[in-house]
């Protein structure tokens, strides 16, 4: 199945090189056009597309990965003039469920399929091709798709209609800021008790409070690395997605008060580019 990618970031990069291995991949457009150039001189066969419309033109699939709603929107919009009838655009990033639903409304006039199916994982499951994958839209469409997410997910779920993909998502992200939360601020007990740290991270790690933050963060943060991971901007950015559901249904979180009000300090302290983990800093 002929598959084109959109948004060469630190999740899209590995992303698009598993379509590649599995003989999916064959254009790729990216903002930058200096880094889809560089993609192709290292993937042998796959073309960087002058557009959006040129890449849509030649292929069944559109995989999508960018930042925000604003972002998607306008990619979509530069799609358009090349999408045909019985196309699919797959959509991997994080974004409100409305504009999910919003974009698909708008793709469904030109009988192209859109599905929203944000990922979990890190970037360390995107490089390794593990990712979890929370589907929403057609669901036929999805199943279209399935050969050309199992390029990279070990995961995936079809959860229900357009934005359900996105909703799921924002479920995730409030698990993930608390699991977060918690392990930054037992970690700075930790250390403010002077306890060892080897033998409390492998405690920790094979008992109950044992999660994949902790495996993945916890000896990072008490090294003061946190060149690799998650911005915090972005996840600032979804937990606002996730406080409007939660406004939507009447729903009251604590872990969100308390994690979006942290991260929004992050952030302010020019904690940007650098993985969530340096909350441990502030702790």
């Amino acid at each position: 199945m002929k598959t084109a990618w959109i948004g060469l970031g630190a999740m899209g990069w590995p992303m698009a090189g598993h379509l590649h291995e599995r003989g999916h991949l064959a254009a790729v457009w990216n903002r930058s056009d200096e880094k889809a150039r560089a993609f192709t001189a290292e993937h042998e066969g796959v073309i960087a597309a002058d557009s959006p419309a040129a890449l849509a033109a030649s292929v069944d699939v559109v995989c999508l990965c960018v930042s925000a709603d604003d972002d998607l929107r306008e990619v979509v919009a530069a799609l358009r003039e090349g999408l045909r009838p019985g196309q699919v655009v797959v959509d991997h990033s994080t974004v409100a469920p409305a504009t999910a639903r919003e974009l698909a409304e708008d793709l469904a006039t030109l009988d192209v399929a859109f599905v929203d199916a944000p990922v979990t994982g890190g970037v360390e499951g995107a490089k390794n091709g593990q990712l979890a994958v929370m589907a929403g839209g057609d669901g036929q469409a999805v199943e279209r798709v399935r050969p050309v997410i199992d390029s990279y997910a070990r995961l995936l779920h079809h959860l229900g209609p357009s934005g359900a993909g996105q909703s799921a998502k924002a479920v995730n992200q409030l698990m993930v800021a608390g699991i977060a939360e918690a392990v930054c601020e037992s970690l700075a007990l930790m250390e403010r008790l002077e306890l060892p740290r080897e033998p409390m991270l492998e405690l920790l790690g094979g008992g109950a409070a044992g999660n994949w933050f902790l495996d993945k963060r916890g000896r990072t943060m008490l090294e003061d690395s946190f060149d690799t991971g998650f911005d915090p901007k972005l996840l600032v950015k979804d937990l606002r997605i996730c406080d409007h559901l939660c406004r939507e249904a009447g729903f009251d979180s604590a872990v969100l008060a308390q994690a979006l009000g942290d991260y929004e300090r992050l952030v302010e302290a020019g904690e940007t580019g650098r993985d969530i983990s340096a909350l441990f800093r502030h702790k």
